[in-house]
């Protein structure tokens, strides 16, 4: 072998190490690479997790704290019904002045403002249904009444009065309303035979 060849040689191995370190480093450097993109994937995977954690957690505070005013709403509603109750059986016993001895109606009529005052504090008002068109939601209609010269479904009477604690009522008022008279039938009518159909139905 001569120095020339020697020298070749060894100029190949060189290429052919500093080849393999180079396959090596990129090999290093994908592998870096790929960990690093999976490293990124992890965090945004965490981080999502702890975010809708976060925000159900959020949810979840939001929830007691409602169930937590409505407990205390219905709490409020039960006692502040019972104290209606008081409220219409001072109403009741309001008489005229001249029928009780002296001192009374004032006396009445201050615990009257008193329990109003209370009432107000609560967040209690009360539902204004005379003359207003009738509403199921806030009215109990006890009775109609016929008005040939009125509109129907108008309140015409209030029986007991309804409340509302806040915008939602817990009491409804009981209340008359307004309908139109009976038709009154005439001899044309009645002179007609009835059907038979109706004469079963009568008969049920």
């Amino acid at each position: 072998m001569t120095l020339e060849d020697s020298s070749e040689d060894a100029g190949s191995v060189q290429d052919s190490e500093a080849s393999a370190e180079e396959t090596e480093e990129k090999d290093e450097m994908t592998l870096t690479e790929e960990r690093l993109e999976e490293a990124l994937r992890e965090k945004d995977q965490f981080r999502s997790i702890a975010q809708r954690a976060q925000a159900d957690l959020i949810n979840y505070r939001k929830r007691v704290a409602d169930e937590q005013r409505e407990l205390r709403r219905n709490a409020n509603t039960d006692i502040i019904l019972k104290f209606l109750g008081v409220a219409d059986d001072l109403n009741r016993a309001m008489v005229p002045e001249d029928a009780v001895a002296p001192g009374w109606m004032e006396g009445l009529l201050l615990v009257q403002r008193n329990m109003g005052n209370v009432l107000d504090s609560e967040g209690v008002t009360k539902i204004n249904a005379l003359g207003e068109p009738f509403e199921p939601w806030g009215h109990e209609a006890v009775f109609y009444q016929e008005t040939p010269d009125g509109e129907e479904g108008i309140v015409t009477d209030v029986i007991r009065n309804g409340y509302k604690l806040h915008d939602r009522v817990i009491r409804a008022a009981q209340v008359v309303v307004s309908k139109a008279p009976e038709p009154v039938k005439g001899n044309s009518e009645s002179s007609q035979p009835e059907s038979p159909d109706s004469g079963a139905q009568e008969t049920q």
